[in-house]
């Protein structure tokens, strides 16, 4: 009898534990573990991911850019596939069997429980037709999507393109993204991607075992809709855009145009330019291999990463660092014979200037006045003490936003070329240069190079007497005027304000009765600079910085035409005609009889045979009177033009005769 009484409790042990058991496992597969509970879900529920629109962008007044445009994605979950008509789902797409065979054996290699693309970017059109069959076709179903749309074709290297993510995109976002979704590649669009993209909506769809729709499970009270992305107002202006884009037609070079009131940046052309609408749709990818075959190279931004030497349009800047440090006063005159003596180097003029002052220098371009000037400046402490006083005058050079980048909100900025005294030791050795083996500098040559963009906010600051903004390009997000903080600080250059007014007397006179009065406006008073950039792969390159009005500057603009000779002859005349047309709506009568229609149709695209066959521009000789010059501020992420090198350069011997013979300037 014990023995039956231990048993019974042994048994009733036995049988509570295994109770216990399966209760803690019902409690841990219903309470703790979702696995089957998302099993019996997905047999009911499918997860419908909306995508939102893109944020559009307009040009300042709020004229569209960018707009949105929809389009149509077919997934396939392989394991729902069943049995079904392929010859009329072809059909339907417009694709052959053998594209329905490949991209279905790419969806199950990918996986055959999780859905993937089938068929990219249907037009409404077409997917009107398939979305009426789509309940024969199990396992197939569609995302609406939004592709971008360029409604006058313009801008294209300020706006970018948009490309689809990669795995590496996906992982870098947390995974936000998803397979097919659609990420900011270059410009604006890939500064401003956060704001640009919106958010994800979620849907939860109540399907039958075909997987057809039966509506939203509990009425749609767990769906999340999707967030458009915010709206970008621009500070271009579309009427200046285009008009830049038409003037720069069948040439190579840029326009960069900016408000000194504000640091906005009003034109920015790059020229050759493409229409952006070729970087959208099934015929993307061919589009852009032809772009990128072309040896002109129309994704390359020159505004921003092609570096010039600024030439004479330099000279300004020049005798305002000499005025502050009181080397010379706006009295202080030059004898010009023609030519200017550095050491034993004959430095040719434009033409013999006679007596010149501060403004009379500016206004004639006197080389010989402003390598005066520099000598006098590097040669402060005295004649062999040059190290420091160069080092000097790079840090006032340097102020004014040469030799760094300046801040844009847009990727690829470069950074241009304003050399130290450390290059120098390195190419003469410590202690072996004097002011005439870099003399070249005086006059905006040698190793000295920036970008459009440099030049344009240079302009900026004289217009400002002694201060800029920050160059940008967006001036708005959403509803609300909110820009970075960065764009709202005035940066001085440390030139008293004082100083500006010979120097511009000097500018006025360029435009008034100088070198660029042919692109002289009616009725406003634009204080401009010729100059020529030099170019041994053809003819130099023609450059021009101004801005207008004198009085209360409404706009700083930069202009370069490679390949095409004198500021005053095709940099200028742009200029003027993107001054006007800004400040007044419409372009005059000049009296110099010039018109835009000659510069749209003139073509001065360079010879081939110069420029290079697979090159963009190369970057324009050094003359530094001895040795070819070395990056001296940064090897690696210096990016001049995709121009390749010899792998030798073979610097030009510089005699006397020769240094006499060049025309460095207008």
């Amino acid at each position: 009898m014990n023995k039956f009484f231990e048993r019974r409790y042994v048994i009733a042990g036995v049988f509570i534990t295994l109770i216990i058991i399966l209760l803690a496992r019902l409690f841990y597969i219903q309470i703790i573990d979702d696995r089957y509970l998302l099993y019996a879900q997905n047999n009911v529920l499918r997860r419908v991911y909306t995508n939102p629109g893109r944020g559009p962008i307009t040009d300042r007044n709020k004229k569209a850019l960018v707009q949105n445009e929809p389009f149509y994605d077919i997934w396939v979950t392989p394991k729902e596939v069943k049995p079904f008509d392929t010859v009329e789902f072809c059909r339907l797409l417009s694709i052959t069997k053998d594209d329905f065979n490949k991209q279905f054996t790419k969806a199950v290699k990918y996986s055959r429980n999780i859905a993937s693309i089938f068929e990219k970017q249907l037009s409404p059109q077409v997917y009107a037709a398939f979305q009426e069959r789509l309940s024969e076709f199990p396992g197939f179903y569609s995302e609406v999507r939004y592709l971008r749309t360029y409604p006058d074709s313009v801008a294209a290297q300020f706006l970018g393109y948009i490309g689809e993510v990669t795995d590496n995109d996906m992982k870098r976002s947390g995974n936000y993204y998803r397979p097919g979704d659609y990420i900011g590649v270059t410009g604006v669009e890939k500064s401003y991607e956060d704001v640009l993209r919106g958010q994800h909506g979620v849907e939860n769809q109540l399907v039958d075992s075909r997987g057809r729709p039966k509506g939203h499970y509990a009425g749609g009270a767990y769906d999340t809709a999707e967030v458009a992305g915010q709206r970008l107002i621009s500070s271009l202006d579309i009427r200046i855009q285009k008009l830049g884009e038409e003037l720069m037609r069948n040439k190579v070079g840029s326009i960069v145009a900016i408000e000194p009131s504000t640091g906005e940046i009003l034109c920015y052309v790059s020229s050759p330019t493409y229409d952006p609408n070729l970087m959208v749709g099934r015929e993307r990818g061919n589009n852009a291999a032809e772009l990128y075959k072309s040896p002109y190279k129309p994704f390359f931004i020159r505004p921003i990463q092609a570096y010039y030497p600024p030439g004479s349009s330099f000279k300004p800047l020049s005798a305002l660092i000499a005025l502050q440090e009181g080397i010379i006063t706006p009295q202080t005159t030059y004898n010009c014979p023609g030519y200017y003596y550095a050491g034993n180097h004959r430095i040719a003029c434009t033409h013999v200037h006679g007596t010149v002052d501060l403004a009379g220098a500016v206004a004639g371009s006197c080389n010989g006045y402003f390598s005066m000037v520099f000598q006098k400046l590097i040669e402060v402490n005295g004649a062999k003490q040059t190290e420091a006083s160069f080092t000097n005058w790079r840090n006032n050079v340097s102020k004014f936003g040469l030799g760094s980048r300046l801040g844009l909100d847009m990727p690829g900025e470069g950074k241009g070329n304003l050399p130290v005294a450390a290059h120098y030791d390195r190419v003469y050795h410590p202690g072996g240069w004097r002011s005439s083996t870099i003399v070249s500098l005086a006059i905006g040559q040698g190793e000295l190079e920036a970008t459009p963009l440099q030049l344009a906010n240079i302009e900026c600051t004289i217009a400002n007497h002694g201060f800029y903004y920050k160059p940008h390009l967006i001036k708005a997000i959403g509803d609300k005027d909110v820009i970075r903080p960065e764009y709202k600080v005035k940066n001085y250059v440390g030139i008293d304000s004082q100083y500006f007014e010979p120097v511009i007397n000097g500018m006025q006179a360029v435009v008034d009765n100088g070198t660029a009065v042919q692109s002289k406006i009616p009725g406003i008073v634009m204080c401009g600079k010729t100059g020529t950039a030099q170019n041994p792969h053809g003819e130099n390159h023609s450059v021009f910085v101004a801005y207008a009005p004198r009085d209360n500057p409404k706009i700083a603009i930069a202009v370069v035409v490679e390949n095409s000779g004198e500021g005053a002859h095709w940099a200028a005349p742009i200029a003027s005609f993107i001054v006007e047309k800004y400040l007044k709506d419409s372009i005059s009568v000049r009296a110099s009889g010039i018109t835009p229609e000659q510069f749209i149709n003139a073509n001065k695209l360079p010879d081939l045979g110069n420029y290079g066959p697979k090159n963009a521009p190369k970057p324009a000789p050094k003359d530094s009177l001895k040795k070819p010059r070395v990056d001296s501020t940064d090897k690696k992420a210096r990016t001049k033009t995709p121009a390749k090198r010899p792998k030798k350069a073979v610097p030009e011997k510089l005699t006397a005769a020769r240094i006499e013979e060049r025309r460095v300037d207008e």
